[in-house]
């Protein structure tokens, strides 16, 4: 087989079948095992492969970066506080109102054991390995954000989904134009973690 054909059959075996695979109910740890099989793989593929070519090596865009995270920041801000106002209202600012401390300790483990972890899989490893099937990088990118959003069908929201494809799109571009691991993860951890500061962690699955 060619090796386009081998990193086709790989890319759909771990973005496509294997979060599929998580919505059908069968035993937990055989899910668990094919999770932690999985991100081991593609650890493995990117320590062995892209090491030194991990993070930009030349000076990122921090300019536009920060202007770009903070003003998407912003209409977040705006849209999702009035959402939980309208929709949700008792939610509001919940945890960091009753129970700051469990809030300060989710977004600490969100960011560190989640987002870049995330990261790590759905940027870096697919960005390196799999540009050469694709000719178009806007199609490349919108891909991207699909399969984001396909790794959160099991938790069974629409919210989730319309929330992470839109959260796909935005990581995806950022890593697109500044080829950074360490900055695409701080932004995705600033959104995530507004989102649970709002109010929106039990309509996205969060604890609390």
């Amino acid at each position: 087989m060619t090796k386009r054909l081998l990193l086709s059959i790989e890319f759909l075996i771990l973005f496509v079948l294997l979060p599929l695979s998580l919505t059908i109910k069968y035993n937990i740890r055989i899910k668990a095992f094919l999770i932690l099989l999985g991100f081991v793989y593609i650890i493995f593929v990117l320590l062995k492969n892209y090491w030194k070519t991990f993070e930009n090596k030349r000076k990122p865009h921090l300019k536009w970066f920060w202007k770009r995270t903070f003003m998407q920041l912003g209409i977040i801000i705006v849209f999702t506080t009035i959402y939980m106002y309208v929709v949700e209202k008792s939610y509001l600012f919940y945890m960091v109102i009753e129970k700051p401390q469990t809030w300060l300790l989710f977004v600490g483990i969100y960011s560190l054991l989640s987002v870049y972890p995330q990261e790590l899989i759905y940027r870096t490893f697919y960005f390196k390995r799999y540009k050469a099937l694709f000719s178009n990088t806007q199609l490349f990118i919108y891909v991207n954000a699909i399969i984001f959003s396909l790794a959160h069908l099991f938790f069974g929201s629409l919210m989730v989904q319309i929330i992470t494809l839109i959260g796909g799109l935005i990581f995806a571009w950022t890593y697109h134009k500044t080829q950074s691991t360490f900055l695409v993860s701080i932004q995705h951890a600033i959104y995530g973690s507004w989102l649970f500061s709002v109010g929106m962690g039990p309509l996205l699955g969060f604890p609390g």
